[in-house]
């Protein structure tokens, strides 16, 4: 594989739009990739793995207990709303760049071909971070719900440590099931599917019925609370959208495994974009539901479980029902968290395949028996839990990580699209595309992807001390220090590949339709 000197001038055409389940592997020797993981997805699963990462049932269970605080229930449920749909715009101007570059890759690849090697380097460590900090965002809310269940059932008290060690443990069981194949994987997430649509409506219809007291429609839409330490109640309001912005990421997974899905032209673009607007239903609804069902406000922010969710479910419905819906919660964070790795290590394998990383010799190899890159799932496992150490000292570590991951993918979401957008006719859109709505769609999602950077890496809290600062910014400066450095490392190596860099006969094979 050799470096592109200037792929921004000259963008690979893809097949022809329209074309219906066009081949795929073709179309990716086209995109200069030799293929080499099993295409075993169908369109159901590559929706199914996206809608398994946004989890609402991960996301905005593990950070409603921030919500309370940084703006309280109007920022909830409204700012879900309003997020949901600037999200939308984001999800389809990225959707139509997938179909024409439906790689592994995905977000860098399609830097690099629109914008040339530069853009490619740091929109991929950008989309690494964000994803590897998903991983451990959503395995340590998952540990957090399990030790929340185990005070409920045993009086098991949840320290940091013990916390830590489920922690490990979730990490662990995800490296293991993401062996087994990418078949496993999507029948895991289309379990996913199922469990989290039937989890919404059993959590909300239950506690619309068995608690005899609910909070007014004036409380659950109108109810401004700031504990932030901020006296600006547009800033509290602002800062308290991280919950919806936190959950609405990892989409981008449909575009990671474009490589391992059937026709991924049009079924990673169209699994992208239904895995938002579903998402986006359900979790007003999920909200909505907590939200009505709270007995004591104060006191459930100040649960003994450490999870608000849970207060709200055990004091509607008592211990044995509010465990069994926890229990409900759980898995879902588990389904959730394997489809993260899922992504993320075929984001690893992508970036070490066109040299990007150190020891990318070892983390591109491929399972002859199973076609899954198996070192690059224990990187991503070995590096989320890293990430999630400081949380054994700081009781504010765990937002700093979900931070990290908004601040890491959200920008690389955008560069794609900014790219496209100046790109102009230059871009030939793949088998799905906005048409006339692209440009609008476009200038939309890239406006609001600069505001919620920007957002997100100021304070969450005041005084401004080393326990509330917000890291973020830290992590985002550290990392972009380190691609910078390591560009100077592998310039000379790091590159993603054309149809060139095959031999005479095959590019004569390709241009007669052969291979």
């Amino acid at each position: 594989m050799s470096p592109t000197p200037d792929s921004s001038k000259t963008p690979i055409p893809p097949t022809t739009p329209g074309a219906p389940h066009h081949d795929e592997e073709r179309r990716l020797r086209e995109l200069g990739y030799r293929p080499v993981l099993a295409r075993r997805m169908g369109g159901f699963g590559n929706f199914a793995i996206s809608f398994s990462v946004i989890s609402i049932l991960s996301g905005c269970m593990t950070l409603y207990g921030f919500g309370m605080g940084a703006g309280g229930p109007a920022v909830m449920l409204w700012g879900w709303a309003g997020v949901g749909l600037f999200v939308l715009c984001v999800g389809l101007a990225l959707a139509e760049v997938t179909s024409a570059y439906p790689t592994s890759g995905a977000l860098y690849y399609m830097a690099d071909r629109l914008g040339g090697r530069r853009w490619g380097w740091y929109t991929g460590w950008l989309n690494l971070l964000g994803l590897l900090g998903a991983i451990a965002g959503i395995d340590y809310g998952a540990a957090l719900f399990t030790g929340a269940f185990l005070n409920l059932q045993w009086g098991f008290e949840p320290t940091p440590e013990k916390t830590m060690l489920i922690f490990m443990v979730i990490l662990l069981l995800h490296a293991v099931l993401n062996l087994f194949g990418v078949r496993l994987v999507s029948v895991l997430n289309s379990i996913s599917v199922w469990w989290h649509l039937a989890g919404v409506a059993l959590i909300v219809g239950t506690l619309a019925i068995v608690p005899d007291h609910h909070q007014s429609p004036s409380f659950v839409f109108t109810e401004f609370v700031n504990d932030t330490g901020w006296s600006n109640p547009i800033y509290v309001a602002a800062i308290g959208l991280l919950l919806a912005q936190y959950t609405f990421s990892g989409y981008d997974a449909s575009a990671h495994l474009s490589e391992e899905t059937s026709n991924a032209s049009v079924a990673a673009a169209q699994g992208i974009v239904r895995s938002i607007w579903v998402s986006w239903i359900a979790g007003f609804v999920l909200l909505a539901g907590l939200t009505f069902a709270i007995q004591d406000y104060d006191a459930t922010r100040a649960s003994e479980t450490g999870v608000p969710p849970a207060q709200i479910l055990l004091d509607g419905l008592g211990t044995d029902g509010a465990s069994a819906l926890l229990l409900v919660v759980i898995v879902a964070q588990l389904f959730c968290g394997n489809a993260e790795v899922a992504a993320a290590s075929r984001m690893v394998f992508a970036f070490s395949r066109d040299k990007a990383l150190p020891g990318s010799a070892l983390w591109r190899k491929v399972s002859d028996r199973t076609r899954t890159p198996v070192p690059a799932v224990w990187l991503s496992v070995a590096v989320a839990c890293l990430l999630a150490v400081p949380s054994l000292y700081s009781p504010t570590a765990y937002g700093a990580v979900t931070a990290i991951n908004v601040i890491g993918i959200t920008p690389a979401y955008a560069i794609p699209i900014l790219l496209r957008l100046r790109a102009g006719d230059r871009f030939q859109p793949g088998p799905w595309s906005l048409g006339r709505w692209s440009k609008p769609i476009g200038w939309t999602a890239v406006t609001w992807v600069a505001c919620v950077t920007v957002l997100f890496c100021l304070p969450q809290s005041s005084p401004v001390t080393v326990d509330t600062m917000n890291y973020a910014s830290v992590a985002l400066a550290v990392v972009l220090v380190l691609a910078t450095v390591w560009w100077f490392v592998a310039r000379r190596s790091y590159g993603t590949p054309t149809a060139a860099a095959y031999s005479d006969r095959e590019q004569a094979e390709l241009a007669e339709g052969i291979v």
